[in-house]
């Protein structure tokens, strides 16, 4: 059944992602499970707290030992059933950290190859709406190396939302940006939780973006979920100002 808001409305953006996965890397054993009914969930917590390995077995690009990964009822991996759905097959998107666009390509193939790599026939009224949600008409005929790194990011989160995607992943995209390119991007990341309609993991160490994009957090530390909750939760102490 759809879920629906107060008014009755049917409820849009929302994804419900159940998540209980094991996986050893070297000596690190990464333990993990959560639920998120969330249009923004965060992954919290220091590097090396397993955060981004935990979002490529939900992306299906790792392979944990043990458990089980659900989206909206469908099983996307359950190791006791033996299902592994393959990553192309699961429908998510995926935003890395140098947002890797491909340099021989002009923008607009960027964006393009999003679509097509979701197997999706050429929609002009859905690149618009991503073209002027994230401001790029001015960007389309440059090459990635005439681009910010905000601009590029820009055009990653674009590619990936093009690919219609029922769950967008976005692995610290400010991460390698200065405080500047982070101001400037922080508005675009806003306006995508609360217009493209596509719910969110949004993985940082950062306690200021958290703030600013989330609405639930799973904070992880040494491979373990250690807490869950709202970011009113997170301790002042532990913002980390842009500036």
């Amino acid at each position: 059944m759809a879920r629906s808001t107060r008014d009755g409305a049917p409820a849009r953006g929302v994804t419900m992602l159940a998540v209980q996965v094991e996986k050893h890397l070297g000596e690190f054993a990464l333990d993990v499970a959560f639920t998120s009914e969330s249009r923004a969930t965060a992954l919290f917590g220091p590097s090396g707290a397993g955060k981004t390995s935990l979002i490529n077995m939900i992306a299906g690009l790792l392979r944990p030992d043990r458990g089980r990964v659900e989206i909206d009822g469908e099983v996307l991996f359950d190791s006791a059933a033996q299902t592994d759905v393959p990553a192309w097959r699961r429908r998510i998107g995926y935003v890395f950290q140098e947002g890797r666009l491909f340099p021989h390509f002009t923008v607009r193939h960027n964006l393009e190859y999003g679509r097509w790599v979701g197997g999706h026939k050429s929609d002009p009224a859905a690149f618009k709406h991503v073209v002027e949600l994230l401001d790029i008409g001015h960007l389309l005929d440059r090459r990635p190396g005439k681009l910010s790194g905000g601009e590029r990011q820009r055009i990653a989160v674009g590619r990936a939302l093009l690919m219609q995607p029922r769950l967008l992943l976005l692995d610290e995209p400010l991460a390698s940006l200065d405080s500047a390119r982070k101001r400037d991007i922080l508005p675009y990341l806003e306006r995508l939780r609360d217009e493209a309609r596509v719910p969110m993991i949004y993985v940082s160490h950062n306690a200021t973006e958290v703030k600013l994009i989330a609405s639930r957090v799973v904070w992880l530390d040494d491979g373990k979920v250690t807490a869950t909750g709202g970011v009113e939760r997170l301790d002042a102490a532990q913002v980390d100002m842009l500036a």
